[in-house]
């Protein structure tokens, strides 16, 4: 074997076993050290750092900082009272005879490499490169890279088969925004960056791959979020000839395993527990409830269905009981109300209960004595427990906000304990929802969902009340997968598309591969998703995507490194048959 030039060792290799040994090591120069006339610097390498000494000053001449070099030396031991404990080679250090510098660094940088993760994020994305150097943005990408091979192999030992689907595809009607290409070849035609291997994976299992898998990137043009970038990955995977559970049971051991194997936290166990749709939202105000907060929403609609207060009248009322805290400040209680405002509620009323039994607070006044001893008896209120009251006409307003409550006084009460990972399923989705605003029903998850009953009862019931083999895994009060039990029986399919507004051709024609393919033998099918960088994103405890991806793109969706989105020349435009519309241009 050729022998390596630039290096014999890395720097996690030595220690004091090495002492008197002839190294050679290259890296990046961390820091430059004068301690009384005498120079060190630190070498930093993929593994770690060492200090690296010189008896002959001129060596270390017009060097700088982030400079990638190559020393070749004596390794030896530090004295006792220099021994850094906080690295591998705290023990040691390297005598350096010659020094080459491979890439000479600007002697100004941009920012600190050690302290990069508290600049701004713009700053740090435009030098990623740089960025990448600090340690803790390193291992990031590190581990990411022992989680995708973990599930790589996980996913071959369970016995499914990876498969790459195309990037370049047709646009679709459900979901987000598309990222659309424009074609060279077809002009004023469009390829689509996939949302999703949807169509692919289901085509898949008409195709006999009965279990497929891969590490798919998905692409949506939507608003930047903590949880979501423009471009992100997912461990995509689909089954044959598989029911709910078989699913589930496969989503729950990449879960478990994964979790368990890369964090210290304590991992909830399996079986993961499993609400519904509907309960979910009662119980949490939301499908992604955070268990790790044990307070739990209740309804007070029928005890004050009575009440003459105003704001409860013919309302929604949803109360949240916290113990113990009757006795905080004035001060307190106005954060909770300022927070209510913050979130658009006209306000939120409460009641503690004292100790000779009566209730105090700004609404007591407005509850009759069968009020209050129903609401301490049915909501099993004790001395110091504080009853917190969220009332709107609007199901799923009252819902949201009584979930954002109960995240709020879970937080403040330091109810959430960080070193846990509480996982749980979110099932029985409602095919359908109905919108409000455009005064429609939509599909509420998944438009290729199998309906309970496989919409053999559509017509008989509301579509409110149609629900679907669709289920979320849920880690913390994040969404971690989706997916759902397919619906591979096409008259069932063009049943529920007619009830969101599509013909059954329109459906034909955008859904052409499917309902194509359907057509030729389709087998019963499911799936899910679960998604990469938010798994990484819990298990580092990271705020948001972006610190778990090599090279992504800032919240407001730009690549401030490569510089795009840029425009195009006009050769190129002319090309792809495009001609750009300025803003406020005259028709």
């Amino acid at each position: 074997m050729k022998k390596n030039i630039y290096h014999t060792h890395q720097c996690m290799e030595l220690d004091a076993t090495k002492v008197d040994e002839k190294v050679v090591l290259s890296g990046w120069i961390e820091n430059i050290r004068d301690h009384g006339g005498v120079l060190f610097l630190d070498l930093r390498d993929n593994t770690d750092v060492i200090q690296v000494v010189s008896n002959d000053d001129s060596i270390f001449k017009n060097l700088t900082r982030e400079s990638v070099i190559k020393v070749s030396g004596t390794i030896r031991k530090r004295d006792e009272e220099t021994f850094n404990n906080k690295i591998h080679t705290g023990e040691i250090e390297l005598l350096v005879d010659v020094l080459e510098v491979l890439g000479k660094s600007k002697n100004e940088l941009p920012f600190e490499i050690i302290t990069s993760k508290n600049i701004k994020e713009d700053v740090r994305l435009k030098y990623r490169y740089l960025d990448m150097r600090n340690k803790k943005v390193k291992d990031n990408i590190l581990l990411r890279s022992e989680i995708l091979h973990f599930l790589r192999n996980k996913m071959h030992n369970l016995g499914f088969t990876e498969v790459q689907t195309p990037i370049l595809t047709a646009s679709s009607p459900e979901g987000a925004r598309d990222f659309v290409v424009p074609s060279r070849l077809f002009n004023g035609k469009f390829y689509a960056l996939p949302q999703a291997p949807q169509i692919y994976k289901e085509l898949l299992m008409v195709g006999g791959f009965e279990k497929y898998f891969q590490i798919a990137p998905c692409f949506r043009d939507e608003d930047a979020r903590a949880d979501r970038t423009l471009e992100f990955y997912q461990l995509d995977l689909e089954m044959s000839f598989v029911e709910e559970d078989e699913v589930l049971e496969i989503g729950e051991e990449i879960f478990y395993d994964t979790f368990t194997k890369f964090s210290n936290k304590q991992v909830s166990p399996r079986p993961f527990r499993r609400i519904a749709y509907r309960d979910a939202m009662d119980s949490y105000g939301t499908d992604k409830p955070d268990l790790r907060n044990p307070l739990i929403i209740k309804d007070a609609s029928e005890v004050l269905k009575d009440t003459t207060f105003g704001p409860f009248k013919k309302s929604i009322v949803k109360v949240i009981v916290v113990d113990e805290i009757g006795v905080n400040s004035n001060s307190w209680f106005n954060e909770v109300v300022d927070y209510a405002s913050s979130i658009g509620m006209p306000g939120i009323g409460y009641v503690t209960l004292m100790e000779d039994g009566s209730l105090k607070g700004p609404i007591d006044k407005f509850l009759s004595d069968v009020e209050r001893k129903n609401l301490i008896e049915k909501f099993d209120m004790k001395t110091n427990s504080v009853m917190f009251f969220i009332a709107n006409k609007n199901k799923k307003l009252v819902q949201k906000f009584a979930g954002l409550i109960r995240t709020e006084l879970g937080r403040k009460c330091d109810l959430i304990d960080p070193n846990k990972l509480e996982l749980c399923i979110i099932n029985d989705f409602p095919m359908f929802e109905y919108d409000d605003t455009t005064k429609k029903y939509e599909f509420c998850h998944n438009p290729f969902s199998m309906p309970h009953n496989g919409m053999k009862d559509y017509q008989e019931k509301n579509p409110d009340d149609i629900l679907a083999y669709q289920y979320d895994f849920v880690c913390n009060g994040n969404e971690m997968a989706s997916g759902a039990i397919r619906n591979h029986d096409l008259d069932s399919l063009a049943k529920g598309f007619e009830i969101v507004g599509y013909t059954r051709e329109e459906v034909e024609e955008r859904f052409k591969s499917i309902f194509t393919a359907f057509k030729y033998g389709c087998p019963p099918h499911g799936g899910m998703a679960p998604g990469i960088d938010r798994l990484i994103m819990l298990i580092q405890d990271e705020p948001n995507l972006r610190e778990v991806q090599a090279f992504p793109t800032s919240a407001s969706g730009q690549d401030l490194m490569m510089g795009s989105p840029s425009e195009l020349t006009s050769k190129q435009l002319e090309e792809l048959g495009l001609i750009i519309k300025k803003e406020n241009e005259d028709e």
